[in-house]
């Protein structure tokens, strides 16, 4: 095994490879074969950190931790909360515990700079696509044909009398449910992954009859979740729990539907069009209308 500080390198590219066969392919079962490998590889190689981790234990120079700011996008910009719920679940996937700033311009995220450089080039990619797949669905016209539930507010004798009513979808309220439904859906599909690899890596451990050994894949699993969990503690100046996009945008079935078939087919790759840093969208795309 490699030196712990030479994994992420070869990792990455490794990941890289994969991420551009899913770009190239216009075959959506291949672009799902590619999308499962990439997140084989990127939950096997953390699992290999972990075990170089506890091997290199009291060490120096060892691998620990790290805070890391992600820009999102600009203050007052729609949409900016789906984009944070995208980063949110990719994360979650890969083991990276995440802080939203108030205005949702940026995440904090805390893991160790293997597991969040993979989150980042997840997200860069996922994130030209959601918007892309968006774009789409409300340039094809189809969200006229759906409905909202709204609350309505009204005076009646003096009284304020709050009623449910049903109002055609507007665009932004058509396009957030698209992409809160797309977020979902990528977050589901990369942790089903991530769970069939260590299901797979534990039995494997108990095969071998691995299960006393010090560096077995359960107890470095373990030790490398007690550490970030640590580290997140002693580091995070949150108060309280990041809980997604409001609700108050209201509910589009038809949008969600279409979000969700659009996370389903989503490919993984490295967009070249995406100028700014770390996956932060250039001024003119997006969720506004």
């Amino acid at each position: 095994m490699s030196a712990p500080n030479q994994v992420p390198e070869r990792m990455l590219t490794r990941i890289g490879g994969l991420l551009r066969k899913a770009e190239a392919t216009d075959n959506e079962h291949e672009a799902e074969a590619f999308l499962a490998a990439a997140q084989r590889l990127a939950t096997r190689s953390s699992i290999d950190l972990a075990v170089a981790r506890a091997h290199v234990a009291g060490r120096e120079r060892r691998v620990t931790p790290v805070q890391r700011i992600i820009p999102i996008g600009e203050p007052g910009r729609k949409g900016l909360r789906t984009y944070v719920q995208l980063f949110v679940a990719i994360a979650h996937a890969n083991d990276v515990r995440c802080d939203v700033a108030r205005t949702s311009t940026q995440v904090y995220a805390y893991g160790f700079a293997a597991d969040i450089d993979l989150c980042e080039a997840l997200y860069t990619s996922l994130l030209v696509q959601m918007v892309r797949a968006g774009d789409h669905y409300i340039k094809s016209g189809a969200y006229r044909e759906a409905t909202v539930d709204k609350i309505v507010t009204e005076r009646r004798h003096g009284a304020v009398v709050r009623r449910r009513v049903r109002v055609p979808a507007a665009a932004v309220t058509a396009r957030l449910n698209f992409q809160m439904a797309f977020a979902e859906r990528i977050g589901r599909r990369l942790a089903e992954v991530k769970s069939c690899v260590e299901a797979e890596a534990l039995e494997a451990d108990a095969i071998a009859g691995d299960a006393s050994a010090s560096v077995g894949t359960a107890v470095a699993l373990r030790n490398k979740e007690v550490e970030l969990v640590d580290f997140y503690r002693r580091t995070s100046e949150a108060r309280g729990t990041w809980r997604g996009p409001a609700a108050s945008t209201g509910h589009s079935a038809a949008a969600r539907q279409a979000g969700d078939r659009a996370g389903r087919v989503a490919r993984l790759g490295l967009s070249p069009e995406l100028g700014a840093a770390r996956g932060e969208l250039a001024p003119g795309g997006g969720a506004g209308e």
